[in-house]
């Protein structure tokens, strides 16, 4: 019979149709980081990057000489039970933390390394401290991972700096819906805002000013077509089985009355 030929042809048509519409594929191109680096090349990383101190920023500075009597002033303790805690400073919206003895010190805008020499250069002027040891540590350094990663939430950081690739890893990497060629860094410098995109499949992604991340940044890895069509699938669903019927109900007609 060719009737039922037919229709057999016409329902693996529709079968097919609605399978192409509701699928969608990842490529090598879309998940694979540094795609156009090469083997064996090298790559020196001249990078001195240091993060720099912001308003609202929160320190712990300690300081130490050969005769531990001497540093105590500077070294303020709140009574805590049984053990004393060191004070923490708050830098000021102006920039400023308020320091005993010292005063105000404007350390807006300051590396780690280069606040440290200031203090320096202050116990030395005033003839304070002899060869002091300065040791200073940024409290608040958390980075924000949001969006296509296994673990999205806020990270602390624990040293100096960080770079993109380390926060994703700790964020638990990509999944496999989330876009590497366009992460977007949102970074806050006293108010004011950048927006930076990286492409995870590029080695030049190693040459970004965001490669290293500052404290407060948020890093936003957007869904990719596959998450995108897979969200709109299930609204999508109900439309493309009703055209689908439509379609197969009015060719198997067509074809009864032929």
């Amino acid at each position: 019979m060719i009737i039922p030929k037919l229709k057999s042809k016409l329902l693996f048509a529709v079968l097919l149709f609605v399978m192409l519409l509701t699928t969608s594929c990842s490529t090598k191109q879309d998940i694979v980081y540094f795609q156009n680096a090469k083997n064996f090349e090298t790559i020196v990383d001249t990078d001195t990057f240091a993060a720099k101190l912001k308003v609202g920023d929160i320190v712990s500075i300690y300081i130490s000489t050969a005769v531990p009597d001497v540093a105590k002033p500077y070294n303020i303790m709140l009574e805590t039970g049984t053990q004393g805690q060191l004070i923490d400073y708050l830098i000021d919206i102006e920039g400023n933390i308020d320091y005993p003895v010292l005063g105000k010190i404007k350390l807006l805008g300051l590396t780690v390394e280069e606040a440290k020499s200031l203090f320096k250069k202050k116990f030395s002027e005033g003839n304070l401290l002899k060869d002091p040891v300065i040791i200073i540590r940024v409290l608040n350094f958390r980075i924000t991972v949001a969006g296509e990663v296994r673990s999205p939430g806020v990270y602390s950081v624990s040293g100096e700096r960080i770079s993109i690739l380390e926060a994703l890893a700790m964020a638990g990497d990509l999944t496999i819906k989330g876009k590497r060629d366009n992460v977007l860094i949102v970074r806050d410098f006293n108010g004011t805002k950048t927006y930076t995109r990286v492409d995870l499949t590029n080695k030049e992604v190693f040459n970004s000013p965001v490669y290293y991340l500052t404290q407060n940044d948020y890093i936003y890895v957007e869904p990719n077509n596959s998450a995108i069509s897979s969200a709109s699938g299930d609204s999508r669903i109900g439309t493309i089985i009703t055209i689908s019927s439509f379609i197969l109900t009015t060719a198997l007609i067509f074809a009864t009355r032929n």
